[in-house]
């Protein structure tokens, strides 16, 4: 598993009209399912004069949580295709909604999944996106004495201080990229077990 992921940094919209009916779509961030449940429910009532409102998400860095709902339409004209475009920009930690508003002309089984894949399609290339890297944490107990030696290394392997209590006994939480941290381990347990 690589220890960076793509996600996208605020709330973008798009826009695709299809036979009269229109596609406002909504990509995301989000973190957790609770979150994606939140906002599908906040969009469902901001738009509840809508025919539709389809969505994906995908989450984790492994990218191993998704789902997707068609909301009424076809199996698989709206929400496949919605997460498709996710798949396809290699993203995660991400929902996409798109809302419906039914022109009166029907679109077929391939025109939904067309317009549903080009308005999520909008909505993610209207949005900033960013690489974000799984990092890990480390707790480690030593005495104060070592405390300048911690901070040392600290500093030249880039790791962030999470908390710490300084004491006669010490305790340090750290966070660093999830690549680097065998390396950073082993330094510590190196210098403090002199």
């Amino acid at each position: 598993m690589s220890d960076s992921y793509k996600t996208v940094k605020k709330l973008a919209e798009g826009y695709h009209s299809e036979k009269r009916s229109r596609f406002l779509s909504f990509a995301m961030p989000v973190r957790t399912v609770e979150e994606v449940k939140a906002y599908v429910q906040e969009y469902r009532k901001k738009y509840c004069d809508a025919r539709h409102v389809c969505w994906a998400y995908m989450l984790g860095a492994d990218r191993c949580t998704f789902r997707a709902s068609d909301d009424g339409e076809p199996s698989s004209t709206a929400g496949k295709p919605i997460l498709g475009q996710i798949n396809s920009n290699g993203l995660t930690d991400i929902l996409v909604i798109v809302v419906r508003y039914f022109g009166g002309i029907e679109l077929g089984t391939g025109g939904l999944a067309v317009a549903y894949r080009i308005a999520a399609a909008d909505a993610i290339a209207a949005t900033e996106i960013e690489e974000r890297t799984v990092d890990e944490e480390i707790t480690i107990v030593f005495e104060y004495p070592d405390l300048n030696t911690v901070m040392r290394i600290i500093k030249e392997e880039q790791a962030v201080i999470v908390s710490k209590k300084i004491e006669m006994t010490c305790e340090m939480t750290l966070r660093i990229r999830k690549n680097l941290s065998g390396k950073l381990k082993n330094r510590l347990q190196r210098e403090l077990i002199k």
